[in-house]
């Protein structure tokens, strides 16, 4: 099969296309033809040298495909309702820039029907972590008010979209103007331009003095001593990048008197019982929304895998310094040609 290597950690062009031999699918998994990957800036890190790959999973990068079912375990796919022919989309701990992948029962899906492959290849690295961190771990209920930072990352405009149909009223953060506009598109209720404007400021004006329950920082580093300027009475923060640094100074008082919580997660190590819980809490409120079209794919651009082009080895690399650039708005995908 095609793949996607990393060469050496460095930029994107250590992104190389390669070829290797299909892996095999083992117990309580299956293996998927891929037609889509979705890349996630955990794949930069990876590709610089900054997120190590867990015990046992695959070192190629790529961590959410989708595609059709070739084989696997008989019985985990039965129980699942899963057969061979099937369409899907996975969470994977790794291997997804290849044109085939194995990828455990639990954490696959029926893509939602009348998407794409390439749609469907966006949904599971997001997805996954923002039910795990916005609703299991901060506990957002229908009334409250979000804050997500970054909005416009394949994150941020899962988070407004997710948060919004749940009934939650939407605050994020963004670079530009453009961006703030592009999040007002996909259902944010305000926008805050964090070069031109204090988000704590902004924060507390919008709430009316209260603050915001549930923050979803990707940063940390300062960004959190502002988090608990503005979370309201019994907010959380939840942390799932740390791009700002790892050390912060807060108002531990602000936290004892308004009794708040900071908390943080990370995903791709947490193991297969833990993520198909999570699948199956998608699958049950989440795929309803993505069938009726409430919440909806948001594609910047589709790269084929293994072209090169624009002085770049694979399509992979000129993926990756899109998304180093941060000038996309949504999802980055690779797509493959049939094998």
């Amino acid at each position: 099969m095609k793949c996607i290597e990393i060469r050496e950690y460095g930029g994107p062009e250590v992104l190389v296309p390669a070829e290797r031999p299909v892996p095999v699918p083992g117990a309580g998994e299956l293996l998927i033809r891929v037609s889509a990957s979705g890349v996630n800036r955990p794949d930069v890190l990876q590709r610089m040298g900054h997120y190590p790959v867990p015990p046992g999973a695959s070192d190629l990068p790529g961590l959410e495909v989708a595609g059709v079912i070739e084989s696997g375990d008989a019985q985990a796919m039965a129980e699942a309702g899963l057969t061979v022919g099937d369409r899907v989309c996975a969470l994977v701990a790794g291997g997804g820039y290849a044109q085939y992948c194995v990828a455990p029962v639990a954490q696959c899906l029926s893509v939602p029907a009348g998407w794409s492959d390439v749609e469907a290849a966006s949904l599971p690295e997001t997805f996954f972590t923002v039910w795990s961190n916005v609703f299991d771990r901060g506990r957002l209920q229908a009334g409250e008010t979000l804050l997500v930072h970054g909005g416009t990352s394949g994150i941020g405009v899962t988070a407004i979209q997710l948060a919004k149909a749940a009934g939650a009223t939407v605050i994020v953060t963004a670079g530009s103007d453009e961006k703030c506009a592009a999040c007002l598109k996909l259902g944010a209720d305000h926008a805050i331009n964090y070069r031109t404007a204090d988000f704590v400021e902004q924060a507390m004006q919008l709430t009316g003095g209260q603050g915001v329950n549930v923050i979803l920082d990707m940063v940390a580093g300062d960004y959190i001593r502002r988090d608990v300027e503005c979370l309201a009475e019994d907010g959380r923060v939840v942390i799932i990048a740390v791009q700002g640094g790892v050390k912060s100074d807060f108002n531990a008082g602000l936290v004892l008197r308004r009794r708040l919580t900071i908390t943080g997660s990370t995903l791709r190590a947490r193991s297969v019982a833990f993520k198909g819980a999570i699948a199956q809490a998608l699958k049950l409120k989440v795929w309803p929304w993505l069938e009726s079209r409430r919440v909806q794919p948001v594609i910047h651009r589709v790269f084929p895998a293994d072209e090169a082009g624009d002085g770049l080895p694979s399509g992979a690399a000129r993926a990756h310094a899109l998304m180093q650039s941060g000038d996309h708005v949504g999802k980055i995908v690779l797509s493959w040609r049939a094998a």
